[in-house]
């Protein structure tokens, strides 16, 4: 038996992992209570040595689950759940991305389907605008041979608020990042893929603009067939 089996392999914790776990213990020990508001992100960026986008990702997750509640006056206050169904809730959450990773790939086909259906028959000229400018800055990324996590995002995100139904947007900003970094990370994207993404992103707004909510899902499917063979 070779030696090299028997070692495993090093799993690093992402940084929204720490951050969240950060607040859980914090929770866990009495020290933040329900009612209590967390610091803001720029200063808690600054305490953890991390970009705020980090921060507002991790908030971000504990907001969709219910675990912080954000108010535009008052800030980001830690929900009143019970420290024991609290404990368990961010533990699923930090669980998310490694072993369930195939239920959030299942999550996004669905969000992305219906979402798109939804944008082709409720799209404003100004979602057709938003649009094509997420469209431009993907296109300008890719042409350049830069990675372009960001801009995918913002393309599918602005699809989900041009469906008019913010629930969805909310669950697309929730599992869509953590899929991106995944496939960055393992070059799921590289070779030609991110010129023939930008193609099918360009058929997908075609379809938006004609309002045929059934071409642009079909779009949207062969959009992320890669994601279906990966996962």
């Amino acid at each position: 038996m070779e030696t090299l089996s028997n070692f495993k392999e090093i799993k690093l914790d992402h940084p929204v992992d720490i951050i969240i776990s950060q607040i859980r213990d914090l929770i866990i020990t009495g020290e933040l209570n329900a009612g209590d508001k967390l610091p803001p992100e720029r200063k808690l960026s600054e305490k953890f040595g991390i970009s705020r986008t980090y921060v507002r990702d991790a908030i971000k997750k504990l907001e969709f689950y219910g675990i912080v509640k954000t108010h535009p006056q008052s800030g980001t206050i830690i929900a009143g759940l019970g420290v024991t169904a609290l404990e368990g809730l961010i533990t699923d959450v930090l669980k998310m991305e490694g072993s369930d990773f195939h239920s959030l790939i299942e999550t996004r086909l669905i969000l992305e389907s219906q979402t798109v259906k939804l944008a082709a028959k409720r799209r404003t000229e100004e979602d057709i605008v938003a649009l094509q400018e997420a469209l431009n800055l993907y296109e300008a990324k890719v042409k350049s041979g830069e990675q372009a996590i960001d801009e995918d995002l913002l393309f599918h995100i602005k699809i989900a608020e041009a469906s008019k139904n913010n629930v969805l947007k909310s669950l697309m900003l929730v599992v869509t990042p953590d899929i991106l970094n995944h496939f960055t990370k393992h070059n799921v994207c590289g070779g030609g893929k991110p010129f023939g993404a930008l193609q099918e992103h360009k058929e997908i707004l075609a379809h938006i603009i004609e309002q045929d909510g059934a071409l642009a899902e079909k779009a949207m499917n062969n959009h992320l067939s890669d994601i279906i063979n990966k996962k």
